[in-house]
């Protein structure tokens, strides 16, 4: 992740001037202080939780009553 970083940080600094490079950092604290509500950082709760709301729904209801006892399967060697 380090490497991402530093390489990312090489490219900005070979794209933009000084100047931008302060705007550019002044843009990410009001964000990091959440003084643009526009812009939000990625939520690393999704990566620390991947499985979170990760599952199917039975498409069949559940039983409101309990199954009628007359109606039980028989084994054929009964």
């Amino acid at each position: 992740m380090k490497t991402r970083i530093s390489r990312f940080v090489i490219w900005i600094c070979s794209k933009f001037t000084r100047e931008q490079i302060m705007m550019i950092v002044k843009e990410l604290s009001d964000i990091l202080a959440s003084r643009n509500p526009e812009v939000k950082p990625k939520d690393a709760f999704k990566e620390d939780h991947p499985n979170y709301r990760a599952y199917t729904v039975d498409p069949k209801a559940p039983l409101t009553k309990a199954p009628d006892q007359s109606q039980k399967k028989t084994s054929k060697n009964s």
